[in-house]
């Protein structure tokens, strides 16, 4: 099955995430071994991207984007689910006065 995403088809996975952002992903999580004069430049184009009223829902965009992958590939990321306690209702006995 072919992905298509702006009339452009995704080959690869970082394509496709590229392709739906408009951004490339190294601007979002930075390369390794990247001085800290490289990632401020970075950083700085990121917040000028989203200051753009054009990018002005990309921050949830990518969030879901990151729910969606983190949900579809847990084994990725060593994702367990939590079991959530049982609520214990707290009984409080009252006295007359």
């Amino acid at each position: 099955m072919k992905c298509i995403v702006a009339g452009h088809e995704a080959v690869t996975d970082t394509e496709f995430v590229e392709l739906a952002l408009g951004t490339p992903v190294e601007l979002w999580l930075g390369v390794e071994g990247e001085s800290d004069e490289e990632r401020a430049a970075r950083l700085d184009a990121a917040r000028d991207i989203l200051s753009d009223p054009q990018f002005s829902d990309l921050p949830d965009d990518l969030l879901c984007l990151a729910a969606r992958v983190v949900d579809e590939n847990p084994e990725l990321f060593n994702v367990v689910p939590l079991v959530r306690p049982a609520r214990r209702r707290v009984v409080r006995k009252e006295v007359a006065a």
